[in-house]
């Protein structure tokens, strides 16, 4: 049973997990963001820009949507030949800048609804896991009471949208193997147009 400093976050952790990662991570998407704003495809935002809300949860879900927005945008602008579309250099910045917020999205998304969430990880109250990590299936390569912090999570988005599949982490729970698909096949998407038509500007 973990201590109550393991489990508050009084003490600079979420719920026995360090909070730098997950507040890192949710900076980078945001900073990502701000510059696909800047340079990316241009497209009203969806929802004003001061509505975005403390909670943790609601955030990785808007900030999930701003990315599928982001996605979508490019997609359109590959289809119909968007400004962005011209110079293969800048096609490739937007595009890789896109698939990174991408995974970044995902990974939070893991990270946060794995499990019934941090607290119920930490308090080890959700009794099948929605991700089985290798530590888990081989509990004798792993230190006794091992869960899986942000960094299992990033590993995992990382990879699913590189392969467009698992590789060493299995989804167990149905929404965990849709959000696995439709990563994959955002990534798919991303990297094969982007790559198509920078590829066709060079030539």
């Amino acid at each position: 049973m973990a201590s109550q400093d393991a489990v508050t976050p009084d003490n600079g952790e979420i719920y026995g997990e360090p909070r730098w990662p997950i507040g890192l991570a949710m900076a980078v998407v945001i900073g990502l963001t701000i510059a696909l704003r800047r340079f990316g495809p241009h497209r009203q935002s969806v929802g004003p820009g001061w509505l975005v809300p403390r909670a943790a949860i609601l955030l990785t879900v808007l900030l999930a949507a701003a990315a599928v927005w982001s996605t979508v945008t490019l997609v359109s602008d590959l289809i119909t030949g968007g400004k962005v579309t011209n110079s293969p250099g800048t096609l490739l910045a937007v595009g890789g800048l896109i698939w990174a917020v991408n995974n970044l999205v995902f990974s939070l998304l893991y990270w946060e609804f794995d499990s019934g969430g941090p607290r119920a990880r930490a308090h080890r109250t959700h009794r099948y896991p929605d991700f089985a990590f290798p530590q888990q299936l081989s509990p004798e390569l792993a230190p006794p009471g091992w869960r899986p912090k942000f960094v299992d999570y990033l590993y995992l988005g990382l990879t699913n949208s590189t392969a467009f599949s698992p590789t060493d982490v299995m989804p167990m729970a149905a929404w965990a193997k849709l959000t696995m698909s439709a990563q994959s096949l955002v990534s798919l998407v991303i990297i094969g147009l982007v790559i198509a038509r920078a590829v066709n500007i060079f030539t």
